[in-house]
């Protein structure tokens, strides 16, 4: 099987057309993770001498220093560095997702000319952590698949529409289960569809550390001078989001940044972690990875949707060896606010949701 791999790759250039070295910017990155230069040269590979040539050269493209040095105390990123380090992370965030998308597009149409046989694997989901992992270890095992991140509407619409075999979608526990099951159950067949378990997560508030604004709960949102990013209008998280708003009868016009949309979840951790906006909503996992504080707000599960008709083909056989696998299992309770709840458990709609089910809400 043949990889097709896209990276985001970004520069600047100076008055004479001079760009800054791509391994330029890659060692800011690491001096703001390991806090040294040195640690940074271990990372990436670079001697030191050539490391500070690549400072030094940067420093005289932009007329402005890049590195903090003391002595005994490592290195620390200037103001510029540091914008320069997260708009790395934003880019990459930002474009990742649609990159992969793509490329498994691409491997999708380059794979049928090159092989004769073998089915691939469609799967339509929102740019998870666990999906990524499930979607890697099949890839490693030999399974063929094509992604394409969306929305969890667009996904289980997707499936619905014989656009995909499996579809990736999260509903809340508690208080808003039931009305975000009627979000999705137009594309929810009972006697066909079946509901394979992933994980529980947990979504909420992300901020920067020590929540400077002190922003606790969806009113705060509303105050002046609170800047904030929401995810695109097709995910779940900004339904559960707009459930939160609902209750507490806030409109969201008079939340600033409500339209200013991200479609990842890291891409929102990474908004919110370059000073660009003081709050945003989302998974807990990315929050940590870019050191914000996770104010958290709602548990809810993150299943894949499937047609039981499909169940005993290949490869959905194959997603089914994963889950229940304890290197998956162990991978997905790693990540922060991730639970391997049931996971590979498969279910009708009537066993997922049986409170729904007894109430007669389908």
């Amino acid at each position: 099987m043949h990889k097709v791999s896209i990276k985001p790759q970004w520069t600047i250039s100076d008055a004479k057309g001079q760009n800054l070295a791509p391994r330029l910017l890659e060692l800011l990155s690491e001096v703001q993770g390991h806090g040294s230069l040195s640690g940074s040269c271990k990372k990436t590979g670079a001697s030191y001498r050539h490391a500070w040539s690549l400072i030094r050269q940067g420093e005289a493209q932009l007329g402005m220093p890049l590195l903090n040095m003391e002595r005994g105390k490592g290195s620390t990123l200037t103001p510029l560095a540091e914008k320069l380090v997260w708009a790395g992370h934003r880019i990459s965030a930002r474009l990742t997702p649609m990159l992969e998308t793509l490329a498994s597009e691409l491997e999708g149409e380059i794979g049928r000319l090159l092989s004769a046989g073998g089915e691939t694997l469609r799967v339509h989901a929102s740019h998870g952590f666990a999906v990524e992992k499930l979607i890697q270890t099949l890839a490693l095992s030999g399974t063929r698949v094509e992604r394409k991140y969306v929305g969890s509407i667009e996904a289980v619409a997707s499936l619905h529409e014989g656009a995909c075999e499996i579809a990736g979608f999260h509903i809340p526990q508690g208080e808003f289960e039931d009305i975000a099951f009627k979000h999705y159950a137009r594309w929810l067949v009972p006697k066909e569809s079946r509901i394979i378990h992933v994980a529980t997560r947990r979504q909420g508030f992300m901020v920067a550390s020590g929540n400077p604004h002190k922003i606790y709960e969806a009113q705060d949102l509303t105050r002046k001078g609170i800047r904030f990013v929401n995810r695109q209008p097709s995910s779940g998280t900004r339904f559960l989001l707009e459930c939160f708003l609902k209750k507490a009868r806030i409109d969201p016009t008079l939340i600033a940044g409500y339209e200013q949309a991200e479609f990842t979840h890291a891409a929102v951790a990474a908004f919110v972690a370059s000073g660009m906006a003081d709050v945003g909503f989302g998974v807990e996992t990315p929050a940590r990875r870019f050191k914000l504080e996770f104010l958290p707000l709602a548990t809810e599960r993150y299943f894949l949707l499937c047609n039981q008709s499909d169940l005993e083909r290949p490869h959905l056989q194959a997603v089914l060896k994963v889950l229940n696998g304890d290197e998956f299992q162990f991978a997905v309770n790693q990540l922060p606010g991730y639970t391997a709840a049931h996971c590979g458990q498969v279910s009708t709609i009537h066993e997922a949701f049986p409170e729904l089910a007894a109430a007669k809400k389908f």
